[in-house]
């Protein structure tokens, strides 16, 4: 009877691309390792199902993966980097922002999984800041055998001690974040940092641990990822993921559309909103999205597009959660909001909170009306939402959405290069960055 369920998992047809069984079976073929613990892996992703059910049954919705960003700390100054900017990021004023807001060590981010788990949790994505700065990372993930755990890194930061440490984990993956080639990755996040993140990938493939990339989309490289050689190469260095998020501004809408041709060098110089991708542009990427899907043996992620498989946004508890490094918990990770600080209070608690349950309910907030994020798509409604339950900021900057181009744009001409500058780019290197957009004002 379990090996019928194991097939039965195995052979389902994937909405994101190959079935596991072309996908991974292969692989697993090759690293044994992954074939011995997947029996014990499906035994407590299925008992975690049953837990989420009944507690939905008795009126708590627990979301099947939480995001943990587990430090403030970051090995690179990447240009315009937005956690940075926001106080979350761990560069020059690091001490003084720890000192201001303590973070969670160790213990505390044991204490959440281990709560998490026994609520019906089963996969954590571990983020930073950069997190293999974070002590005792990869001990986590060993910590926990029955839940699987998939990192977001910059690549740089990984040691070869960390290597070792990886190579027996079968619960374990690593996404690798990049721009697009060599000259967009070092453009932004410095001289041979591409060559590091892809060296990174190499490695992980060499000792079988499942790997990936994390690209953020903007009208200036869709086109790059759009051309099938792009994706061909990813799987020839042993690439088994991608995950496309296009890009959410981190500024307030300007008054100019941007499909009005007059004022779009006007908005190209005030705001960073001509970096989204317009409604033709998400429909052509969207559809080589799935083209590929089709016809390439890859796990593909495309957020927002992936939202129409799940009825909307699928934040505040409906299919995740996020838990920033003072223990905020947050709808998701570009909401700057919370009721709760898992510090003081459960994730119990947390998930029935009644700004969790409000966004759920409402199925306007979760539409996100042609743009890249369904919160930021409903500004206002956020906004009174989120004062309705006395919601606190869990960033320290108000007001930053409103801060000046201009002085961001002195920032970035310098590094770039006078002969290299346009409005675009440097637009392009003020906000990439999914972590936070301070799109609440609350408070």
């Amino acid at each position: 009877m379990k090996q019928m369920q194991f097939m039965t998992h195995v052979l389902r047809k994937n909405p994101f691309g190959p079935s596991f069984y072309r996908l991974f079976l292969p692989w697993a073929l090759r690293y044994p390792r992954y074939l011995r613990s997947a029996s014990s892996l499906l035994r407590a992703y299925t008992e975690t199902r049953r837990l989420r059910k009944v507690s939905e049954l008795n009126g708590l919705k627990v979301p099947p993966a939480l995001i943990l960003s587990l430090t403030q700390q970051c090995n690179l100054s990447c240009l315009g980097c937005f956690a940075a900017a926001s106080g979350i990021s761990c560069h020059k004023d690091t001490e003084r922002q720890r000192k201001k807001r303590p973070q969670l060590d160790w213990e505390g981010w044991t204490a959440i999984v281990s709560e998490a788990s026994e609520l019906g949790v089963f996969g954590f994505f571990l983020a930073g800041g950069e997190p293999f700065l974070f002590p005792r990372l990869i001990e986590l993930c060993e910590e926990f055998k029955d839940r699987c755990f998939i990192i977001f890194t910059n690549g740089t930061a990984i040691t070869e001690s960390d290597f070792e440490r990886l190579k027996p984990l079968s619960n374990t993956a690593i996404i690798v974040s990049i721009e697009g080639g060599k000259e967009a990755t070092n453009q932004r996040r410095g001289q041979g940092v591409y060559q590091k993140a892809t060296r990174t990938l190499r490695r992980l493939s060499e000792i079988g641990t499942p790997n990936g990339i994390s690209a953020t989309i903007t009208r200036l490289n869709y086109k790059y990822w759009m051309n099938p050689e792009r994706i061909d190469s990813l799987i020839a260095q042993g690439v088994r993921a991608a995950v496309f998020i296009e890009y959410i501004p981190v500024m307030s809408a300007p008054e100019t559309g941007i499909n009005n041709k007059k004022g779009e060098n006007k908005l190209i110089e005030q705001n960073d909103h001509f970096l989204m991708l317009t409604k033709e542009e998400r429909a052509e990427f969207r559809a080589q999205i799935l083209r590929y899907r089709e016809t390439k043996p890859i796990y593909i992620i495309h957020s927002p597009g992936d939202e129409e498989y799940f009825g909307g946004c699928v934040s505040a508890g409906r299919g995740f959660a996020h838990v920033t490094p003072a223990g905020d918990l947050t709808p998701c990770p570009v909401s700057n909001v919370a009721t709760h600080n898992l510090t003081t209070a459960t994730l119990r608690e947390g998930f029935a909170s009644p700004l969790f349950s409000k966004i759920r309910e409402n199925e306007y907030l979760l539409e996100n009306e042609g743009m890249p994020c369904s919160l930021f798509a409903h500004p206002k409604e956020v906004e009174e939402l989120a004062k309705s339950v006395d919601a606190y900021r869990t960033d320290q900057y108000k007001g930053l959405q409103r801060l000046s181009v201009n002085i961001l744009l002195k920032i970035v001409r310098p590094c770039l290069g006078a002969n290299f500058f346009s409005p675009s780019l440097a637009l392009y290197s003020i906000g990439i960055s999914n972590m936070r957009y301070p799109f609440f004002s609350t408070r």
